[in-house]
C-alpha cells in the first residue's frame, strides 16, 4: 500500500468562550501548505482580526486505500483539512491533521480535543490531486445477499 506525507503548518486564533467555564479558547483557522521557519506559538501579524498565532506543524498522511475518501473530500466544494489539538500545559499541541473526511469526523469523538475543519491550500489540493491520479483504484460497489435462515435453524421450533 502507498503512502505520502505532507508536512503543513497550523494557525490558530483566540476566540472569546461562550460558556462560564472558559472566557477563551484557541480554534484552528488555517493550514500552511509549508512549515514556516518560526517558534512554536509565534504571533502572525493579522491586521486587527484578532490574536492569531503559529500553532505548530503536522503530518499530513496520504494513504492509497483512501484515496476514494480524499476525492469526495476535494469535489465537495469546500476541500478541507481536520486538524486536531489537544491541551498541553498552559497551552495547546497541534495532534493530527488529515485530509480524509471520515477520519476527520472520528477525530471530533475524542474527549477533551479540539477539532475543526479548515480550508486546503491549493498546493496541497494539488498534491492530494497528483496522489488520487497515481494511486486510486476504483472498486466496484458489490452488494451481499443475507443468508436466510429458516426458523428451525434459528432455533425458533
Amino acid at each position: 500500500m502507498a503512502q505520502e506525507s505532507i508536512q503543513i503548518g497550523v494557525v490558530v486564533m483566540r476566540c472569546k468562550a461562550m460558556g462560564r467555564w472558559a472566557s477563551e479558547s484557541w480554534l484552528p483557522v488555517a493550514a500552511l501548505p509549508a512549515v514556516p521557519e518560526i517558534a512554536t506559538w509565534s504571533s502572525l501579524d493579522c491586521s486587527g482580526e484578532g490574536d492569531m498565532r503559529y500553532a505548530g506543524s503536522a503530518d499530513l498522511e496520504l494513504h492509497s486505500g483512501q484515496t476514494s475518501h480524499y476525492r469526495d473530500n476535494l469535489v465537495s466544494g469546500r476541500p478541507s483539512i481536520w486538524v486536531a489539538m489537544r491541551p498541553e500545559g498552559d497551552g495547546f499541541v497541534v495532534r493530527a491533521a488529515s485530509a480524509d473526511p471520515y477520519e476527520g469526523e472520528a477525530m471530533a469523538e475524542g474527549l477533551g480535543e479540539i477539532v475543526e475543519a479548515v480550508p486546503m491550500p491549493a498546493a496541497v489540493r494539488a498534491a492530494v490531486g497528483d496522489f488520487i491520479a497515481r494511486f486510486h483504484v476504483e472498486r466496484p460497489f458489490i452488494k451481499r445477499k443475507r443468508d436466510r435462515l429458516g426458523r428451525r435453524e434459528q432455533g425458533l421450533e
